[in-house]
């Protein structure tokens, strides 16, 4: 997760805050994605504009950023669960021209300077922190200025963990081994044929015997007549993963077009855990084991 910030005492997201609630806003929109551009706001960069995005995933795109919007990630039906999600954001390489605040009933905290969007690192904060505030930093010309992130919305386990790169690596409970199965984006058997350690996270090369599912074509076909696939999935740097060890059962969640590690347990240890709980009719959801 990420790692606490000061609280930010800056008089302007402030005052820019304070008008919001006691003006009518620009436009708000109801979707998945938005684009809009700071041009609206000439004459009056004052007003913040609210932005309501209500689904699992989407885009961003801010042209020529003035004055401020806030930006409402929401899933688009009414849960108990809702309270439990986390948002990541990704921005694009080119994005620039703002900051981005976490706000939480008016109070602001710093979640991406302009300069640091460039990397295109993801972050993720618990829904419940808060919505976007993205203020416009002043430029002489905003003509190359576009502020562009895609979003998501994610399981606290599987998601805000993975995603910034901090979640432990421990072993999943068996409970939570079981409904991976059921509930993640990929499930796989195969093995690990390379690790590499990149700047802030491993990356893992397996080649994949068994493809029970994938939400996008995180792994590839070796083609009509090879019976395997091949493909990368990323973990935390500090979960120490090595080659070799046998078959492994792969399960995870697709973040961004990229496959990250969830539950991974040996194959075999898997297979006696999963005919315990079918004989004992305790499986979420089936799988051909056969």
């Amino acid at each position: 997760m990420l790692s606490p910030a000061p609280m930010l005492a800056s008089p302007l997201p402030l005052l820019l805050l304070l008008l919001c609630r006691t003006c009518l806003c620009q436009y708000s929109s109801d979707q998945c994605s938005w684009k809009g551009s700071g041009l609206t706001h000439e004459g009056h960069t004052r007003d913040v504009e609210q932005v309501y995005l209500r689904c699992s995933q989407g885009s961003l795109d801010w042209l020529y950023p003035t004055g401020a919007i806030i930006v409402n990630l929401r899933p688009n039906t009414v849960s108990p669960a809702a309270a439990r999600l986390s948002v990541c954001i990704k921005p694009s390489a080119e994005s620039s021209g703002t900051n981005v605040y976490l706000d939480r009933n008016g109070k602001l905290r710093l979640l991406l300077r302009e300069q640091d969007q460039a990397q295109g690192k993801v972050q993720c904060f618990s829904i419940k922190e808060g919505a976007l505030f993205i203020e416009a930093v002043p430029h002489t010309d905003i003509s190359r200025r576009i502020t562009s992130f895609q979003y998501e919305l994610v399981s606290d386990r599987l998601g805000a963990g993975a995603q910034s790169l901090s979640a432990p690596c421990q072993p999943c409970s068996d409970a939570e081994m079981l409904l991976a199965v059921c509930t993640n984006d990929f499930v796989a058997r195969g093995n690990i044929k390379k690790v590499e350690q990149e700047e802030d996270h491993s990356s893992v090369t397996v080649e994949i015997s068994r493809l029970y599912r994938q939400k996008t074509q995180v792994f590839v076909s070796g083609g009509v007549r090879v019976r395997s696939w091949t493909g990368r999935i990323k973990m935390p740097l500090h979960c120490g993963v090595r080659s070799g060890g046998g078959d492994f059962l792969f399960t995870g969640t697709v973040r961004f077009g990229e496959a990250w590690m969830g539950c991974a347990p040996r194959y075999k240890d898997f297979l006696r855990l999963y005919h315990e709980a079918q004989q004992q009719g305790n499986n979420p959801c089936q799988l051909d084991t056969d």
